[in-house]
């Protein structure tokens, strides 16, 4: 019953060999689970927030110009409309002066028929 598996001694050798390795191994580090360099993390992280800040920036500046846009279009529009109420009160007082000419003209006429 003592040597039931028939090993010899260069078996039983190269076993415990193999044994020691396997519980080395189990205290080094693994490749998959090493530790992240804080001073990378942190200056991936400023990245990251500078990049999203100047992505904000970038955005803000959009939005004031769109602002700015709407601003001067609205502005024009005003002077536009301004302009075209004087244009119309302008051909109105015409109108209204070519009619009272117009209608002196027909009371000269009037008087000249008259005598």
């Amino acid at each position: 019953m003592r040597d039931l598996k028939q090993t010899g001694f260069a078996d039983r050798l190269t076993a415990q060999a193999e044994a020691k390795k396997a519980m080395l191994a189990r205290f080094k580090p693994k490749p998959t689970v090493q530790a992240e360099d804080p001073l990378a993390l942190k200056k991936q992280r400023e990245a990251e927030r500078e990049a999203l800040r100047a992505q904000r920036a970038a955005e803000k500046a959009e939005a004031q110009r769109l602002k700015d846009e709407q601003k001067a279009a609205a502005e024009v529009a005003k002077v536009m409309s301004v302009e075209a109420q004087e244009e119309a009160k302008r051909n109105e007082r015409r109108e209204r002066k070519a009619a009272i000419k117009a209608e002196q003209r027909q009371r000269r006429a009037d008087k000249k028929m008259k005598r």
